[in-house]
This record gives C-alpha cells, structure tokens and sequence, in this order.
C-alpha cells in the first residue's frame, strides 16, 4: 500500500466507512482520476500538497477527516473543456458516489459533497472552519515563491492548450480578477498571516503579465 493510499484508508475509516473493500475501490478510482495524463498541475503532486496542507493546519478542523476526504475529491473530476462549476460539481457526486458505496452515512457523505463544492469559487461563510481549511489548502499553490508560481501558471496554460491565446488570456485573467476580489484569499489566520500577500503579489504579477 501507497504512501497516498494509507491516508485516503485511514480518513475515510475515520469518518466512519464501514466497507473495507469499497474504500479501497474508492481510493483506487480517485487516484486513477488524480494520474489521467492530461493533468499538468492538477495531479497527484497537488492532491499530495493540499493533504498536507491540511495536516498542517488540522487543529482548525471540526470535521479534518471529512475535509481530508474532500481534499481527495475536490478535483477527482477535471476537465478543462467543462464549463463554470461542472468540473465541481461533477467532482462532489463522484466522490459521493463512493464514499456512500463504502459505507459512510449520509450526513458526513453530504458534507463532503458540500465541502467540494466550495472550491469552485472559494467563497466561505464566517463560521466554517473546514470549509476555510480546505481552500486555504487548495490555494496555498498561490503563495509559493515567484519562479514556482510561474511553474504552476505554465501547468495551467499547458492543461488548457486547445484554448486559443487571446480567449485563455482573457478566461485566465478572469479567475484572477476573481481571487483577487475576494476579501481574503486565505480565511485560517496562520496562513493569512503567511501567505496573503506573497499569493497577491503572484496574482497581481501574473494578470499584468496577461494584461
């Protein structure tokens, strides 16, 4: 057993799967979605990082084990020819899907779904610690050092190559505007203070960049 696979097991044990075999079918049919060869950053180094990520900052969490798990399901679906939150949203009911046939109950499977959603555009209520942990997870990529950040932005025009240049520079350009719109881009206040204005300058650089 994988490094990768031991923590999916342990996480979806924790938060109350009762069927052994179905986690295993589910972690095997989410990582297989992590390593589809189209991915350029959204792989299995990424799902890697958001998890520990989220082990870092667990003391935050109500629920970590469910955010853990919808660590695994928050990109388990990506297509760059979907539209808005399809991607999200077709990401929620697969995981769902498996965690219900591996026996968790509904109301943890319901909040995994709900947790997954939220990364479509990170927008999080004042009192959801989990769902804070989880996209300040996912965006932490944001606040990497400047040449790791060109990387990630590279991965990302490489995952949208059959988009002409002038409509991705301006999709591309629309995501940021959005990020940087948000009051904060991270809601947990350890990685705010860590990371809000090294991402922002990263957000700001790479728009002008496109702009």
């Amino acid at each position: 057993m994988d490094e990768l696979t031991a923590r999916w097991e342990r996480a979806a044990r924790a938060a109350g799967a009762t069927d052994p075999d179905g986690v295993r079918r589910a972690g095997d049919r989410l990582l297989a979605g992590w390593r589809e060869p189209h991915r350029r950053h959204h792989t299995v180094d990424h799902l890697r990082a958001v998890l520990d990520v989220v082990d870092a900052y667990v003391g935050w969490a109500r629920r970590p084990d469910l955010v853990r798990l919808a660590a695994w399901g928050h990109d388990a679906v990506y297509d760059p020819r979907a539209g808005g939150d399809a991607n999200e949203r077709a990401s929620a009911d697969l995981t769902g899907a498996l965690l219900t046939a591996a026996g968790l109950p509904a109301a943890p499977v319901d909040e995994v779904r709900r947790l997954v959603l939220l990364t479509a555009g990170h927008a999080i209520g004042p009192d959801d610690p989990d769902g804070a942990l989880l996209c300040d997870a996912d965006l932490a990529v944001l606040a990497a050092e400047p040449a790791d950040y060109d990387r990630y932005a590279v991965a990302i025009r490489r995952e949208y190559a059959h988009v002409p240049e002038p409509d991705f520079r301006a999709g591309r350009a629309a995501v940021l505007r959005h990020l940087l719109d948000l009051p904060a881009l991270y809601r947990l206040a350890e990685p705010h203070a860590r990371w809000e204005d090294r991402a922002r300058a990263n957000l700001t650089r790479e728009l002008d960049g496109l702009t």
